[in-house]
């Protein structure tokens, strides 16, 4: 059976790109690998939320951060910023931190399943949620980031209108005080949740 990029530990074979990306005005240099989330380059759907992010401030966590494109844009954009990232798998997760030492940003990266390895709260959780792990997992994570949001922290979403965006955007709205679309390119939508 082929490995998902959710997949703990990746069997596949090692197959390293290096890829050059323009993220939030700066340009990055990235090694990917087989058994990672979109190992040719930066997915439409990531470039689409790091668009569609307001200027962060604070403590931030990258969850499910694959090799490391969010944490590393987000850092070299922002480079007051705590960011912890987090991915399952452990080829993301050393991909991650190779990464953001080719490109001088700092971050803490963890591997662990969601929240599983992250301590304290954040300012902004931001995520491209892993569709195919399924529903229950996915929102499953938007649940638990509540818990680690500060009172006037957000969590960001970007999930395609096909993959289901709109419920994804309902049930949003049932569990945080306030959730909205705050914008859409590509058949992409980034959702904000706050308490």
């Amino acid at each position: 059976m082929p490995d998902h990029y959710y997949t703990e530990n990746p069997n596949s074979a090692h197959d390293e790109r290096r890829v050059a990306v323009n993220a939030l005005g700066n340009d990055l240099t990235f090694v990917t690998d087989a058994g990672v989330f979109s190992r040719d380059g930066l997915d439409r759907g990531t470039e689409v939320l790091l668009d569609a992010l307001p200027p962060l401030a604070g403590r931030v966590l990258d969850l499910g951060c694959g090799w490391g494109a969010v944490g590393v844009a987000l850092g070299k954009r922002y480079p007051a910023l705590d960011i912890v990232m987090t991915d399952i798998n452990s080829r993301a997760v050393e991909l991650a931190r190779r990464n953001l030492a080719e490109n001088g940003v700092r971050a803490t990266v963890l591997q662990g399943d969601g929240f599983d390895a992250v301590e304290g709260r954040f300012d902004a959780v931001v995520t491209n949620p892993p569709i195919r792990a399924g529903k229950a997992v996915v929102y499953g994570l938007f649940a638990r980031a509540r818990d680690y949001l500060t009172p006037e922290g957000a969590l960001y979403v970007v999930i395609r209108k096909q993959q289901g965006a709109p419920s994804a955007l309902k049930y949003l709205k049932e569990i945080y005080g306030q959730a909205e679309t705050v914008d859409r390119a590509s058949g992409f939508h980034v959702l904000r949740a706050r308490l």
